[in-house]
């Protein structure tokens, strides 16, 4: 029985040719953090924002009964949860 594929043919030297490939992507990404804080606007205060942040946080875990605070501190040691903004990595190890 006769085969219907051509012989594979290909360069004298089959070793693979590697090419330099680089790309310097510095600019773009100048513009892009300059499209970013144009997007934010004049108007933008990033202590505010932070001081809105923490004040947001303060809320969600304010009221906690004692099992909970003991459940939210265990969760911050084992880095399931951030530490408080003002209290630093080791908020639950002081409790």
């Amino acid at each position: 029985m006769a085969s219907n594929t051509a012989p594979v043919t290909g360069p004298a030297d089959p070793s693979p040719q590697l090419v330099d490939f680089s790309v310097d992507l510095t600019a773009d990404e100048l513009r892009r953090r300059a499209e970013v804080v144009a997007a934010l606007g004049p108007d933008w205060d990033p202590l505010a924002v932070l001081r809105e942040e923490r004040a947001a946080y303060a809320l969600l875990y304010s009221g906690l009964d004692a099992e909970q605070q003991r459940l939210h501190d265990d969760l911050v040691a084992a880095g399931v949860l951030p530490a408080a903004p003002d209290e630093g990595p080791n908020r639950a190890a002081a409790h």
